[in-house]
């Protein structure tokens, strides 16, 4: 089992171009599951409370990535110890080639897979008892490079972002929560950014639905433009809104959106100038009115970095974002009344690259993944202050660049 998996994952990797693709296809179609003994990057569990994480990677050497498929740990809550989030390794898909970003289904029965620089999108069963996966189908994103996806409130669409085919894909999601065949695809355009490498063209980077369930953002790298969509529920055709929402400054690349949990507002990441630009959001027209613009660096550093993930503590008191480059997770005070964003301070990721971070199911541990120094670094988010608190001991990944979590 072991050697098929390394010949498996072998032919996956060099399958990134041409008539590779057509190998990988096949191949993807029969990942190969691989059991880990519980003592295998693992640290003790004394805690009943527990839910499961799940991690994406890269694994192409296109990519220079060490990843090595989906990875899927047990986590306990440990509150009042000085770790505060127990990983035990149970299970690693492998044979996949670049499972970078992953989505649950509405019932988080199911996880969805996207595979980044290629075609295609991987649908899994997970074991409620033990939190394992079982491959469902493979099938093809129609476009290039899918980077974010996202599932629709009825749970029977599946939206995706193809980023280097400048549009995005619905997908049907059939009852066993495997995946059919394309129900719409939408092209995106404008007026393309100033960066003369990163905004050759329109690059959607994420969608995602406001809080309402009403409206899918997709904010666009390539153009500095957010765009925002409504979804047709019966027929999974999507329509875009023509809100208003102004053009981002030039050259911002936004990549990312989060919204207040209770607040209308929402703040947009800018990849390429590292900035959040924080808005109004109109629940009843989708449009994004900015009144903010701060920046994720301190004005100390000088340095090259592009900031990457963004997101609200689970009050709405604080906001996270990452920069890769600086290598740091900045955290802001949001203002309860005008949203308005105060840098409270910046905490050293403990590793290079933190394309990613997220939140445990409680809101006290912000797990940061440092893709190029291949670790999982928890920090205490419940500080004084809300600053973050490094705590414990990495968990070690190759390249990891997404983290989900369900209940176990």
């Amino acid at each position: 089992m072991q050697q098929e998996s390394v010949t498996r994952r072998g032919l996956l990797q060099s399958a990134v171009g041409g008539a590779g693709l057509a190998l990988f296809a096949k191949a993807l179609r029969q990942p190969v599951f691989a059991e880990f003994s519980p003592t295998k990057d693992a640290i003790e569990m004394s805690e009943p409370s527990a839910y499961f994480a799940y991690v994406g990677s890269r694994t192409t050497r296109e990519r220079n990535a060490r990843g090595d498929g989906i990875n899927v740990y047990r986590a306990a809550d440990r509150t009042g110890y000085r770790y505060a989030g127990q990983w035990t390794h149970i299970q690693l898909i492998s044979g996949l080639a670049n499972p970078s970003y992953l989505a649950f289904d509405r019932s988080r029965r199911f996880l969805y897979a996207v595979h980044g620089d290629l075609t295609d999108i991987s649908a899994f069963r997970i074991d409620p008892g033990t939190g394992k996966l079982a491959h469902l189908n493979s099938v093809s994103t129609f476009g290039k490079n899918p980077v974010h996806l996202t599932v629709d409130p009825t749970n029977r669409w599946v939206v995706v972002a193809n980023h280097l085919s400048s549009a995005l894909a619905v997908l049907a999601r059939n009852p066993d929560g495997s995946l059919g065949g394309l129900a719409d695809e939408v092209k995106l355009s404008g007026r393309i950014g100033p960066h003369r490498v990163e905004q050759p063209f329109s690059k959607p980077h994420q969608v995602e639905y406001d809080r309402s369930g009403r409206f899918i953002i997709v904010p666009d790298k390539g153009v500095d433009q957010v765009f925002t969509f409504t979804l047709d529920a019966a027929s999974g055709k999507l329509t875009q809104v023509d809100a208003g929402t102004p053009r981002a400054r030039d050259g911002s690349g936004p990549r990312h959106v989060a919204f207040h949990p209770t607040n209308d507002f929402a703040y947009v990441i800018g990849e390429l100038d590292s900035t959040v630009t924080a808005h109004r959001f109109d629940q009843s027209t989708g449009k994004l009115t900015p009144f903010q613009l701060v920046s994720t660096l301190p004005d100390t550093f000088v340095g090259d970095s592009r900031a990457s993930e963004i997101a609200l503590s689970h009050d709405g008191s604080r906001l996270y974002a990452s920069n890769r480059g600086h290598d740091s997770v900045v955290t802001f005070a949001v203002d309860p009344a005008t949203g308005r964003l105060t840098p409270r301070g910046w905490t050293d990721a403990r590793g290079k690259t933190p394309r990613f971070f997220a939140l445990d199911p409680t809101g006290r541990v912000l797990f940061v993944a440092d893709e190029d120094s291949d670790r999982i670094v928890p920090f205490r988010a419940d500080g004084p202050d809300g600053e973050l608190l490094a705590d414990g001991d990495p968990v070690g990944t190759g390249s990891p660049v997404c983290i989900v979590f369900a209940p176990s």
